[in-house]
């Protein structure tokens, strides 16, 4: 007799990092994002990739904040997890890391057919910083791992097509403002999980949207997918079209032949329909197919260099084994966005399950005999009927409450009066950090904060714009408008916001470094450092205590003025704002690199060679960043050391 499906409470008990505090500044600059092309290869791409990837490609993380506040200390502790089964898979997820499934797991086999990360190790790859790797991911918003990667999302119980229970998970994603939502479910006796998702644009105008499911699997194993060719993209920032499975003389769809990081971007011809699985030596393996709206395929691989390797370990345990990961977006590539027509929305169905098939051979007989076997298990009708049933179902309100997220989305609703069916944003949702903007909203006027502290969070949306614009002109008020404006590319309005602002401002800190960052992206260096030193000072005399707030505020201004005073040469100015950081600050390994290099800057080589031989962890080190490496050739002539070694590109 089949066990009917249930969804129930749970928790996930592992070695995990502490998330941390998040940046109190407002990011004014975005991360450095790797997955950007040289313009001259544009050319030679169809016309239609070449346009979405220009086509309003992320410029800012605001409203998000920057997550960089984690370490690299794991202790025990449990994470809450919602379980979703039937008698053939068990689908762990995790409503407060971004709806992350963390393990899909098949009963008759025993076979976990996931990555499933043994740790919770945030590093930073998420276009916000915290990342962590393993299982299934749902990326929204621009290139890169979503800014929800270690955010809550709203979760809760919905009547299934065939009666029974589905997982909800929704959330407001901040950086293109709109509403989504996953639906999970599994019918009785399936061997599939399937995975609704819908994104709606509740806006009047059009909205870029990006979207890639990413699925986590071990690299011993060949990936397959129904193309001949894929775009090749690796940190050298070049796209290229290239054979598949071999070009080189190297077959690429066996993730241990290739040595540096890369992504493979599948060509799935039109006519075909559209899956990718990863399977192991003996044929077991994964598989996730959908309906044809979501068209992309990848292939993502570390490498076998000694960079790629040196990522894997730091992302889980050493010794645990290593992942690649395979793909599905709305794109062909994920350096493009698609067109969200205004009052519009896009959904699609996914499975996910077990495939066992024959991966040895002749690239397209191999293909297809595991196309075959993927249509004997779950034929390609019976997924566009189960995304046809459960299209009416996705405006089903919800039941039980499992997981709340943020209350941003009940204040944009409250904002628009837009009515989202199956997607409540309740207000009972709403928090301090949307506290002083619901008040802008009802009366008017921004409040004056009640203590004195960073400044809170700004919105950045044309509507929050127009409404600071109005407001009584207080020094918070265009504290917060300079930032919205910066965020629409208004520089110059903004910096007068800032500067109209600054006599009457009592903390003048969060105008001044505001200001310092328009000097350093107008070329005022040398400004940029007076006004980074003067914001600092300005900290230092109002800050009230040692507790998590003053000392993360002080963490960031403190590195971004470093760099600053750092970049001109201002050493005495440097070594004043490092010794009045917090003793626990300049411990960080972020800090102890910024330290070897005001050593050097100093003249003190073998001081800063010292720093390097005691050892330091920079754990927010960025995706692709070179900061280790380039302070380590400018000190020594001697070869990286391998547990400092993070290089994702070929040796120049």
């Amino acid at each position: 007799m089949a066990i009917v499906t249930t969804i129930r409470r749970d928790a996930v008990t592992l070695p995990a990092a502490e998330l941390g505090p998040d940046n109190p500044l407002p990011p004014l600059r975005p991360l450095d994002e790797m997955h950007r092309i040289e313009d001259r290869d544009r050319d030679d791409l169809p016309r239609d990739m070449a346009r979405q990837i220009g086509y309003e490609p992320l410029r800012s993380l605001l409203p998000a904040r920057v997550r960089d506040g984690y370490g690299r200390g794991r202790a025990s502790r449990e994470l809450d997890a919602l379980v979703i089964e039937n008698d053939r898979l068990r689908a762990t997820v995790l409503p407060g890391l971004g709806g992350r499934v963390a393990s899909l797991f098949h009963k008759p086999t025993g076979r976990e057919l996931l990555y499933r990360n043994p740790v919770f190790q945030p590093a930073c790859f998420a276009l916000n910083g915290a990342w962590f790797s393993g299982g299934i991911e749902w990326n929204i918003g621009a290139t890169g791992h979503t800014a929800l990667s270690c955010s809550p999302l709203h979760a809760a119980r919905v009547t299934a097509p065939d009666g029974g229970e589905m997982l909800r998970l929704w959330e407001w994603e901040r950086l293109r403002d709109l509403p989504f939502q996953v639906d999970l479910w599994l019918p009785e006796g399936s061997d599939f999980l399937y995975v609704g998702v819908r994104i709606r644009n509740p806006h009047d105008r059009p909205v870029p949207l990006y979207w890639w499911s990413n699925i986590a699997v071990p690299e011993e194993c060949r990936v397959l997918a129904p193309a001949e060719e894929a775009y090749h993209f690796g940190y050298e920032r070049r796209l290229r079209r290239v054979p598949m499975p071999s070009y080189d003389g190297v077959d690429r769809t066996y993730p241990a032949n290739s040595v540096h990081p890369a992504d493979y971007f599948y060509e799935v011809p039109d006519a075909r329909r559209r899956w990718i699985a990863a399977l192991g030596e003996d044929g077991d393996g994964l598989v996730q197919t959908s309906t044809d709206v979501l068209r992309g395929r990848k292939l993502f691989v570390w490498g076998t260099g000694t960079g790629g390797r040196r990522w894997q370990q730091w992302l889980t345990e050493p010794g645990t084994g290593g992942y690649c990961e395979i793909q599905a977006g709305l794109a062909r590539t994920q350096l493009e966005h698609v067109r969200l027509e205004a009052e519009s929305e896009v959904a699609w169905l996914e499975a996910y399950g077990p495939l066992r098939a024959e991966c040895e051979g002749e690239w397209p007989g191999v293909v297809r005999a595991a196309e075959e076997r993927l249509e004997a298990c779950l034929p390609r009708e019976r997924v566009e009927a189960a995304y046809a049933a459960w299209r009416p179902c996705a405006d089903a309100e919800p039941g039980e409450v499992l997981a709340v997220g943020s209350g941003w989305g009940a204040l944009e609703v409250l904002r628009s009066g837009d009515k989202l069916p199956g997607t409540p944003f309740e207000e009972a949702t709403l928090g301090d950090a949307q506290g002083t903007w619901l008040e802008l909203l009802r009366s008017g006027s921004f409040p004056e904060p009640r203590r004195v502290g960073p400044p809170g969070e700004t919105l950045v949306a044309p509507h929050w714009r127009d409404m600071l614009e109005t407001a009584p002109a207080s020094p918070l008020t265009e504290y917060h408008l300079g930032v919205a404006q910066w965020h629409a590319g208004d520089r110059a309005q903004a910096v007068r916001s800032w500067e109209r602002a600054l006599p009457l401002a009592p903390s003048q800190w969060p105008l001044l470094r505001c200001l310092a960052v328009a000097d350093q992206e107008a070329g005022h260096h040398e400004r940029a450092a007076d006004r980074y030193t003067e914001a600092f000072d300005d900290l230092c005399r109002e800050r009230r205590d040692d507790g998590e707030t003053w000392t993360a505020v002080t963490a960031a201004l403190g590195r971004e003025a470093l760099d600053a005073t750092l970049a001109v040469g201002r050493t005495r100015d440097a070594r004043s704002v490092w010794h009045r950081l917090h003793p626990v600050t300049r411990e960080r390994g972020r800090f102890r690199l910024t330290e070897a290099r005001l050593l050097l800057a100093e003249g003190d080589r073998e001081a800063a060679r010292a720093v390097f031989d005691e050892g330091f962890e920079v754990a927010d080190l960025r995706e692709g960043a070179g900061a280790i490496d380039e302070l380590w050739a400018l000190i020594t002539d001697e070869p990286l050391p391998a547990h400092y070694d993070f290089r994702m590109r070929p040796a120049p």
